[in-house]
């Protein structure tokens, strides 16, 4: 199964992006980051969005306009998308038919270290994901992680969206779905990436 009427880009952020494609206010971001590599990346980044839309919308990638929700989340007249990145890697979701959310987070084992699963899941899904063997939490930790995320995404509330408010699933095997929360919404585990895990959401 997969996501209809959205279309899924991965890009390498250690490919040289241009910042002649960027708006001026992108490049005040870029020239404020304090190590290259972070600049680099950042650059690689909105250079490839905007390239990626321009061949939705047929125009130039330097006339792409960006507006945004109360809650900063970009959009374009006619187009519907989404951005992550993790590391070395960025995920695009984009869409003409229906709002996206999108994640991708290098499998880290130190990222889900502790009790961030007790802080961040819902009951549901820390005894779940608490219930599985030792050796199986870490992928389903990050199952989980991008399902919500995405979602967050997705609605476009950010931080005002508690990850707690909604359940997922997590398990071995198990489909991406909501369990609990999540009416009108639809989700997919994505595997772009080696070493990474990944999901969208979309409105149905």
């Amino acid at each position: 199964m997969f996501v209809r009427d959205v279309d899924i880009h991965t890009c390498s952020l250690d490919t040289p992006g241009s910042l002649e494609l960027l708006s001026l206010d992108e490049r005040a971001r870029a020239a404020g980051f304090r190590f290259d590599h972070h600049r680099n990346r950042y650059i690689a980044c909105r250079s490839m969005l905007r390239v990626i839309l321009a061949g939705y919308l047929e125009t130039d990638p330097r006339g792409i306009e960006f507006a945004y929700n109360p809650n900063g989340k970009p959009f374009v007249p006619g187009l519907f998308f989404n951005v992550s990145h993790s590391a070395g890697f960025a995920l695009y979701a984009v869409s003409r038919t229906r709002e996206v959310g999108v994640d991708i987070e290098r499998i880290d084992p130190k990222f889900a270290a502790g009790q961030i699963p007790e802080r961040f899941f819902s009951p549901l899904e820390v005894r779940t994901l608490r219930a599985l063997p030792e050796h199986l939490q870490l992928e389903a930790f990050f199952r989980c992680w991008t399902r919500k995320e995405a979602f967050v995404k997705a609605v476009g509330l950010g931080l005002s969206m508690p990850l707690a408010s909604f359940d997922v699933t997590l398990a071995p095997g198990e489909p991406a779905r909501f369990l609990r929360g999540g009416d009108g919404w639809e989700l997919e585990s994505l595997d772009p990436v080696s070493g990474y895990a990944a999901a969208v959401a979309a409105k149905i």
